[in-house]
């Protein structure tokens, strides 16, 4: 009859914990999948960038044929970060480190070119460089409201499965491990020098 007792308490307690915590049965999925939607939002944003630059460096080229060294870089850079590629499964603090390296090389690059460009009134000037470039700045910001989405979305799956009730369904049922995030570098946190 106690056997009976502490069985039927353990099933009641069993049932309040599955009771408070039972939006973590779909809720930690449904958070996963934000992550995974918020990681090809990045990926997207990069690839859009990728998209630009040939056009970019195609531009720039009819205007600066002597600066071959810093077209070279930029290309090699696009190259290196469009091969750097990875899905939400592969996402580790290592991994994503490599490919924000490979994004950040090609954003140095890009600013390189971009100071050659000031050497260049008239491709300044010219229409084509001129949207190319807008476009460049939209995509810069679109992949910057991309990454906050992702950083967002992160946030809250790692809140879900490290944080009680839910992450007593992810301890019993789940055994999803925390998603790494952005950080910044120690050159991003360098402000940069504006000499007149």
């Amino acid at each position: 009859m106690k056997q009976k007792k502490y069985l039927l308490s353990f099933w009641v307690l069993g049932f309040l914990i599955l009771g408070s915590t039972g939006c973590g049965i779909r809720s930690i999925p449904q958070s996963k999948n934000a992550v995974e939607a918020g990681w090809a939002e990045v990926q997207n944003q990069y690839k859009r960038r990728a998209d630009l630059i040939p056009n970019l460096v195609k531009t720039v080229q009819g205007y600066a044929r002597h600066e071959k060294e810093t077209l070279k870089a930029v290309i090699e850079a696009r190259a290196n970060a469009t091969k750097t590629q990875l899905n939400i499964d592969q996402l580790t603090p290592q991994t994503l480190q490599k490919f924000e390296q490979a994004q950040q090389g090609l954003t140095a690059a890009l600013s390189k070119l971009m100071v050659v460009v000031e050497k260049y009134p008239d491709l300044k000037a010219n229409e084509n460089f001129r949207d190319l470039q807008a476009q460049l700045e939209g995509t810069e910001n679109r992949i910057s409201i991309a990454r906050r989405r992702y950083i967002e979305t992160v946030q809250n799956y790692n809140n879900k499965i490290t944080v009680p009730p839910e992450s007593f369904v992810n301890s019993l049922f789940y055994k999803y491990k925390k998603m790494p995030q952005f950080s910044v570098t120690e050159a991003e946190t360098v402000t940069p020098k504006v000499e007149f």
